[in-house]
């Protein structure tokens, strides 16, 4: 048996952001623009006119204040309400594996590794550009990796079953080392013409180099444990999985093809839910709430962190222990813890330990228990 490790992480983060600001201009103008054209409706009572949002009631229910983007001109246009992400030609690279690609070349430069070195690509992800080839086997080429690769999908947990997935491998001796990549479009799937959740989502793409803890160059994380669990929910769904509409593509009206969740059923059930997976992972680790200098929970909303942290820790998370960037980067899906533990990780010293924990649509939970080598 092999003891992994995580060697390397990179972020890729869009050219362009969209304040709330800006966001809540784009909403109310297409809201103003809706009940101008069902004014009848509303007037006999058939229809509810389409209220406002605001930057302050956006913060007041996220913690979100911007979000990055692939396209901002789609998004903040009333009349259309959605990214404008043309078709790419047959020999273009996609637009997830081109994202993708960027963050694991960060995370090979980290570790110090050449492409070709790596034996598996993984990428998982909750929306994928399209069903087959796999985006993992065209990032795999566009990089130069041997082995193998192949995508999966755990929604917003994919990136913490991901790593289960490569570090089970590398503990077995199958591979030495793997990638598991993260592009999230997520502004493919959101319906901006929602108030309830027209804020929510950005795009990124991240990544971790995972090998063999003996192979590793400099300071890494060794991967201790790792649990994942499901539980299925129809409380967070989307029926059209990665949705690409151009410019003068067809804008389906169905609600349900895009993102939608039940927010208050998803607080109810999914908080519990993670707070006592992560305190039995502790448990049968070994791992006691003073051992933990980090928590990188995934960045959905701060209220629910907030919630976690505090259960986990048994007592309000001081700063810096509970790191969010979703204030930034909004909800990008799987992607959201890694970013956090990509930027707030460098100051922990050997012997310190921390949890990567990722939750959201199945239900699914993922933690991985992770500790500082030198």
């Amino acid at each position: 048996m092999f003891e992994p490790a995580i060697t390397g992480s990179g972020v890729f983060t869009p050219e362009l952001s969209i304040s709330n600001d800006e966001l809540v201009v784009a909403f109310n103008a297409y809201a103003d623009k809706w009940n101008a054209e069902h004014a009848a409706e509303i007037d006999a009572g058939a229809a509810e006119p389409m209220a406002h949002s605001s930057s302050e009631f956006i913060v007041a229910a996220s913690g979100i204040e911007s979000r990055f983007v692939l396209n901002k001109d789609g998004i903040l246009d009333p009349n259309a309400m959605h990214p404008w992400l043309p078709d790419r030609a047959m020999d273009e690279i996609s637009v997830m594996a081109e994202m993708g690609v960027d963050a694991c070349r960060k995370a090979l430069d980290m570790a110090g590794v050449d492409a070709s070195e790596v034996d598996a690509v993984l990428c998982a992800a909750s929306n994928h550009e399209r069903a087959y080839p796999a985006i993992a086997i065209e990032i795999q080429q566009a990089l130069g990796t041997g082995g193998f690769g192949f995508d999966m999908n755990v929604a917003c947990s994919s990136a913490t079953f991901g790593i289960q997935a490569a570090a089970d491998m590398i503990r077995s001796g199958s591979i030495r080392k793997a990638l598991v990549v993260n592009p999230e479009i997520c502004s493919a799937h959101l319906e901006w013409r929602d108030r309830d959740c027209h804020f929510i989502f950005g795009d990124v793409a991240t990544a971790v180099l995972i090998e063999r803890a003996e192979d590793a160059k400099g300071p890494h994380f060794a991967i201790k444990s790792t649990r994942c669990a499901t539980q299925f929910s129809n409380n967070i769904r989307n029926n059209n999985g990665f949705l690409r509409r151009t410019r003068d593509g067809h804008m389906d009206d169905r609600r349900d093809m895009l993102f939608m969740q039940e927010g208050r059923k998803v607080f109810k059930e999914v908080l519990p839910l993670v707070s006592k997976h992560i305190a039995e992972h502790m448990d049968d680790t070994g791992v006691t709430a003073g051992d933990l200098k980090r928590l990188w929970l995934h960045q959905a909303n701060k209220t629910m962190n907030d919630y976690i942290g505090k259960k986990v820790l048994g007592r309000v998370p001081e700063a810096g222990e509970q790191p969010n960037i979703l204030q930034d980067y909004a909800n990008t899906s799987s992607a959201g813890s890694i970013i956090a533990f990509a930027q707030y990780s460098d100051d922990l010293a050997p012997g310190d330990t921390g949890i990567i924990c990722s939750f959201g649509a199945g239900y699914s939970v993922g933690s991985v228990i992770i500790e500082k080598s030198a």
